[in-house]
C-alpha cells in the first residue's frame, strides 16, 4: 500500500483479502518499504510474515523481493523443506 507525499513514495507491506481493492481495506501492517533512502529502509516482523506465508498467504512478486532482501523467504523454504523431510 503505496503512502507518501507526492515524489516521495514508501509503501506499507500488508496482508489483504484478494477481494478487498489495492488500497482498500487490509487484514494486519507486515512491515514498510521505504525507496528513498540509500540504502532501501526495509522493515519486515518476520514472526507476523512466516506465520501468514505458514497459513497459505500468497505474496506478490514486489513483496517475495522485499522477503528474500531481509532473509525471510529464505527461512521460509527452509522451514518447508524440513516440514517436508519430516513427514
Amino acid at each position: 500500500m503505496r503512502t507518501g507525499k507526492r515524489k516521495q513514495p514508501s509503501f506499507r507491506v500488508v496482508v489483504a483479502d484478494q477481494r478487498s481493492p489495492r488500497d482498500g481495506r487490509f487484514v494486519e501492517e507486515v512491515g514498510i518499504y521505504n525507496p528513498l533512502t540509500n540504502p532501501s529502509e526495509i522493515r519486515i516482523d518476520e514472526d507476523k510474515a512466516l506465520a501468514w506465508l505458514a497459513k497459505g498467504a500468497q505474496p506478490s512478486a514486489s513483496v517475495v523481493a522485499l522477503l528474500k532482501a531481509t532473509g525471510v523467504w529464505q527461512k521460509r523454504q527452509q522451514a518447508k523443506r524440513t516440514v517436508g523431510k519430516a513427514s
